[in-house]
């Protein structure tokens, strides 16, 4: 079962809670990368909204401690995954969401420009579960349909854009299951 995209690029299924942190693409450019990422706040719990808010622009940095550095951050994916596979939406698909940071990906600069930022609920060190792989992997063969741009090897880590500055998805996160599946898609 996949996902749809409707004419405003956003999944019909999706709760939609719009974000301020995204831009234009620069013209002519569409997606053609989708970089997994992971988040938690506070770093490993689950269900706090603490990354909802910080995406929206909504969080008080005041409420724990480890949030301190967030002060004035400007951050969202285009979508989050939760540990259920529920899926919350940030930022259109067609418009340039904030969540790669200083990136580069086969030599090209400012990968916020041409990509797709996908949250995972999750921390580096634990597992993900099988609803977001699920999910993840309908999220990836709807989004290679809708975009033709996005191929199979164009499915990367925030660890693989920003090496040494990232870590995330990490090294718990099943990459063969994700590659796999998205294969077995252009296979179908």
């Amino acid at each position: 079962m996949y996902l749809l995209i409707n004419a405003d690029h956003r999944l019909d299924k999706a709760v939609w809670r719009p974000s301020e942190h995204f831009d234009l693409r620069p013209s002519g450019l569409q997606p053609e990368l989708v970089v997994v990422h992971c988040v938690s706040l506070p770093e490993g719990e689950y269900g706090t909204g603490a990354a909802q808010r910080l995406f929206t622009g909504e969080l008080d940095c005041g409420e724990h401690p480890s949030f301190a550095d967030l002060e004035g951050v400007r951050v969202a994916p285009h979508v989050l995954i939760d540990r259920q596979g529920q899926i919350e939406q940030f930022v259109s698909f067609d418009k340039r969401a904030w969540h790669a940071g200083v990136s580069v990906w086969r030599g090209r600069s400012g990968c916020n420009d041409f990509s797709i930022g996908v949250e995972l609920e999750g921390t580096v060190a634990e597992d993900y579960t099988v609803p977001q792989y699920r999910k993840l992997i309908q999220l990836v063969g709807t989004l290679m349909d809708a975009y033709p741009r996005i191929s199979a090897d164009a499915i990367v880590g925030h660890c693989d854009i920003a090496p040494g500055r990232k870590a995330d998805p990490g090294p718990k996160f099943d990459w063969l299951r994700v590659v796999g599946q998205v294969h077995r898609h252009m296979g179908a």
